[in-house]
């Protein structure tokens, strides 16, 4: 459940304008009600400008909404840097990841001493819609899917990435 703080908010659209093409307002406000967020168009304005989101072109040539990234490149489309960090994430993966096992909803992954929480950071900006968050230690990190039973198709894709497949 989404707080309705402000920067709850923001974090929601943030996550949504990451995970897929919004190309208006409008089905940005649709996506965030189904996320169980009113806003109304003015507010959902507002934030947009705050956030420092713009209409960037992406590769089909339609027009989305793009928010500026956390490195020196805050200029990066959507598309883009989707691929960008899932080619981090598999790199990462060849040289940090031990195991991967999975129970339910839950995936344990097993790392180097001290590597678990670089992971896990890769891996929550991933923005993947059947991952909903992690937990790291010092050597291990629990992955939790949003679908009761996807444990295991996770844990399966993080093996293919550590053995240098593509897994989708």
């Amino acid at each position: 459940m989404t707080p309705t703080t402000k920067t709850a908010r923001h974090a929601k659209i943030r996550e949504l304008i990451a995970r897929s093409a919004v190309h208006s307002q409008a089905e940005l406000a649709q996506r965030l009600a189904e996320a169980g967020v009113t806003v109304t168009q003015g507010t959902l304005s507002r934030d947009l400008v705050e956030i420092g989101a713009a209409r960037v072109r992406a590769k089909d040539g339609s027009l989305i909404y793009a928010v500026p990234s956390e490195g020196p490149d805050r200029r990066l489309q959507a598309e883009q840097a989707e691929s960008t960090t899932t080619a981090r994430l598999a790199a990462l993966c060849r040289d940090l990841l031990v195991s991967a096992e999975s129970s339910a909803n839950l995936v344990v992954l097993r790392t180097p001493p001290g590597a678990a929480q670089f992971l896990a950071s890769a891996i929550d900006h991933t923005a993947r819609n059947d991952i909903l968050g992690t937990i790291a230690g010092d050597d291990t990190i629990m992955v939790v899917t949003t679908s009761p039973t996807g444990g295991g198709d996770v844990a399966g894709y993080f093996t293919s990435l550590a053995e240098g497949h593509s897994p989708e």
